[in-house]
């Protein structure tokens, strides 16, 4: 005999947020299920750590577990989802920013890291962004969020979130670039 929860797979996601939303762990299963690739991959191009993002993702999780009943609208459910992922993000960044303050992002900064490449990819590119940028750029890029949304989910001016993008969207062709015509060379030979 088939359990409702059988049948949460081929649910619409309204139907299975309000599920969970009335406490049923099936239901909240499936969201996770759904969800759960996309808010790691979030947290791990924030963070370029596999093990930190599980852990973030997982905190995302718990905190749409205890918060889910005051979701107003069922369809609303993956912006919601979205945001709280972003603060979660933004908590981590606060709690352990030994720098905070330090000094403002002005584009000009060396990288982190140096170039490697062949082994260069987007990821270790974006590593080489501040955190802030990165996140404005993954937001902008990854996520399709647009500038206005990317204020309102971190709290950061406008005009700071432009910044952000432009600066490490330009900072990324730069890297990537240099990548490329490593790869160009590498097939030549």
């Amino acid at each position: 005999m088939n359990k409702a929860q059988d049948y949460y797979p081929d649910c619409p996601e309204v139907l299975i947020v309000n599920l969970a939303r009335t406490g049923d762990p099936g239901a909240f299963e499936e969201l996770v299920r759904r969800h759960q690739s996309s808010v790691r991959n979030l947290m791990r191009r924030c963070c370029n750590d596999v093990s930190l993002a599980d852990d973030l993702a997982q905190q995302v999780f718990l905190t749409v577990w205890l918060n889910i009943r005051t979701l107003r609208e069922a369809n609303a459910f993956a912006s919601w989802l979205k945001k709280l992922a972003i603060s979660i993000w933004l908590q981590h960044l606060r709690k352990n920013d030994a720098l905070r303050n330090a000094g403002v992002y002005s584009g000009d900064e060396q990288s982190r890291q140096p170039f490697t490449g062949l082994k260069m990819d987007l990821d270790e590119a974006l590593a080489t962004l501040p955190e802030q940028a990165r996140l404005c750029v993954v937001l902008s890029y990854h996520e399709g969020m647009s500038h206005g949304e990317i204020a309102s989910a971190t709290k950061l001016p406008l005009g700071t979130v432009k910044s952000h993008i432009h600066r490490g969207a330009e900072r990324l062709k730069t890297i990537l670039s240099a990548y490329d015509e490593m790869t160009n060379v590498a097939a030549e030979s």
